[in-house]
């Protein structure tokens, strides 16, 4: 059986590119702080509907915030 991929991962460079902390992002999403902090780690892969939020309270497309490796 195959390793799960995983995910090229830019929501730090984003979140802070857009001057906000963890809490502040955590709150526009209306997800714990730790959830970002578990996101932007690896840790944690977001659902559909939280990567769709992410891209929007930092104004990107959910491409530009997470990718599959070529």
């Amino acid at each position: 059986m195959a390793a799960p991929v995983r995910l090229l991962n830019r929501l730090k460079e984003h979140r802070t590119a857009a001057d906000l902390t963890q809490a502040e992002l955590a709150a526009k999403v209306r997800v714990s702080r730790k959830t970002i902090n578990t996101v932007e780690n690896g840790v944690f892969v977001p659902s559909t509907e939280l990567a769709l939020k992410l891209g929007r309270a930092l104004g990107v497309s959910v491409e530009t915030l997470f990718q599959l490796p070529d």
